[in-house]
């Protein structure tokens, strides 16, 4: 199918939208006329009302029906002065895929590439182009991985399937936005009437009567219902509009091949969804190490890092690209799975390249320090570039272990804060282990249903592995508020933290202190002994 049919095709499932809504309204009218005709008046008044709150989110989808501008990612555009090696590369691909190069080229912190186009006339002419790199992307990429990506996105300039996006994005969005609309209300309505039973239920239990019991299924109904005959339409519309984007992409990945050659287009393929996965446990374990301390990495390195990351875990990443997707995220996911499109590629005719340009893709920026401090500025929010940043990582770990055990707030904290007056720590607790009140604190913990039926020893083992553990936590918040922990900072593992005179590891996989696990030990036992404990504490700093 050419991409004038398939314009045409997404302007009818448009035209769709825009008929089913047509329907629904003349069905709402229909039923308002059948209401002042054979109703009661108080009844149609009733009828009517409802049947203007059902055509309101109707109505508003109707004349919302916009393309949507200027909503691609966060990012840093960047001219050919900028970048010269990227733009005469991404030029030289373009001219080798017969097509026209992009306008623009934007670096984003997302480990993709994508490119736009703004066409006029509902996609049936072209209009300006885009060019989306995520510069995580290029860390872990070569430069002959990264032709092949860019060799395949331009595949979608020469199958017309950007000029296609907007128009089939227009009704995707819209459709959406009646749909949350529809579920907007009717979640209201449903929080409404909860609210309402509720405090019936609370003035039939000041009086002494029983409450009846919360039930909120009737609330909302009739918008749900609006809400699901446009949720049945968008099914329709997702696998009618994705049922030739699957296509497009093997055809892509053709393109790519027949310009990139075969095997760095396999491996690009085999590498983008690793450096996914990678590229999420980075910024959770990495670059928002700080967040709660309000710090960030080093100037250029909330994205910087990320290279040495993968570096570190090369072993890790090499186990993973054995194992890829074999199905695809979900039913309207645009792109079939993974291991389809590289068993496609590697079914191919040898052609006799490999990886010439082997490089790294990063050495296509001119200046890629500079361009990794720039994109934070372009990217982060407004908030988050007021953060400090640490001098270097080891110092951001140490600060963000510090805040995180300063704030911390286990079960066991919780239930001391109730137990006693004093403020929830270490020493609070010793003190109530050694009046005797152990045990009696712990029933204030959360407790699963088995443990809160049992009593004696029964209680005392099930309820000990949860005590041991806020223990362990609340020792270590003690040392580290005396600036006696030693973090040590890894690429490749989790931190490590020593305790004060150890040369043990302390991180949950390396073991504990055998001084500490004894110590833990007998103030958790059945006759709780606090003494080992509180002598591998260090005094307390005396005021000055």
């Amino acid at each position: 199918m050419g991409a004038t049919l398939r314009a045409l095709r997404a302007l009818v499932l448009l035209c769709g939208f825009y008929l089913l809504s047509l329907v629904l309204l003349a069905a709402l009218a229909t039923l308002d006329v059948a209401a002042f005709t054979w109703a009661p008046g108080a009844v149609a008044g009733k009828i009517v009302i409802v049947s203007l709150l059902l055509a309101m989110p109707v109505v508003r989808g109707m004349f919302m029906l916009r393309t949507p501008r200027g909503e691609g990612p966060a990012g840093l555009p960047v001219t050919e002065a900028d970048e010269p090696r990227l733009w005469a590369l991404v030029r030289e691909l373009a001219a080798a895929t017969g097509t026209r190069a992009p306008d623009t080229i934007v670096l984003t912190g997302d480990v993709n590439a994508a490119v736009s186009e703004e066409p006029r006339l509902l996609g049936l002419r072209p209009g300006p182009r885009r060019l989306y790199l995520g510069v995580p992307l290029l860390t872990g990429l070569t430069e002959a991985q990264l032709k092949s990506v860019l060799a395949h996105e331009y595949g979608h300039f020469t199958g017309g399937d950007t000029r296609l996006s907007a128009l089939v994005v227009r009704g995707r969005v819209q459709i959406g936005r009646t749909v949350g609309h529809f579920h907007a209300k009717a979640d209201g309505r449903e929080a409404a009437e909860r609210a309402r039973q509720e405090k019936a239920a609370a003035k039939r239990t000041a009086k002494g009567k029983k409450a009846k019991e919360i039930d909120t299924a009737g609330a909302g109904v009739t918008y749900r219902m609006m809400a699901a005959i446009y949720t049945a339409y968008a099914k329709l519309y997702m696998r009618a509009t994705l049922s030739t984007a699957r296509a497009q992409e093997y055809a892509a990945d053709l393109a790519a091949a027949r310009i990139a050659g075969r095997d760095a287009t396999a491996s690009a393929l085999r590498e983008i969804p690793i450096l996914a996965t990678a590229h999420d446990f980075y910024l959770e374990s990495y670059a928002t190490l700080g967040v709660q301390a309000r710090r960030l990495p080093p100037r250029g390195q909330f994205f910087g890092g990320f290279g040495r990351m993968l570096t570190a875990r090369e072993a890790e990443l090499a186990r993973m690209r054995e194992m890829l997707p074999t199905e695809p995220r979900s039913p309207y996911d645009s792109h079939p799975p993974i291991a389809n499109r590289v068993l496609r590629i590697e079914e191919l005719p040898a052609d006799g390249r490999g990886e010439e340009a082997d490089g790294p893709a990063l050495a296509v920026l001119a200046d890629p320090a500079r361009t990794l401090a720039a994109l934070e500025d372009a990217v982060l929010t407004d908030e988050v570039r007021q953060f400090e940043h640490a001098p270097e990582w080891e110092q951001l770990l140490d600060l963000s272990m510090a805040a995180g055990l300063a704030s911390l707030d286990t079960p066991l904290h919780r239930a001391l804060a109730f137990h006693t007056e004093a403020r929830p720590s270490l020493p609070a607790l010793l003190t109530v282990i050694d009046d005797g009140q152990l045990w009696q604190l712990a029933q204030r913990l959360p407790l699963s249903g088995q443990t809160a039926t049992v009593e004696g020893r029964a209680f005392r083992e099930l309820v000990r592995p949860v005590l041991r553990d806020s223990l362990q936590s609340m020792v270590l918040a003690e040392f580290s508020a005396r600036s006696l922990l030693n973090w040590e900072f890894s690429w490749s593992r989790p931190a490590a933290v020593r305790l004060p005179g150890s040369a043990s590891d302390l991180d949950g996989e390396a073991g504990t202190e055998a001084a500490l696990d004894a110590a833990v030990d007998a103030a958790l036992a059945d006759h709780p002994d606090t003494a080992p404990l509180r002598a591998l504490l260090p005094p307390a700093p005396q005021p000055a």
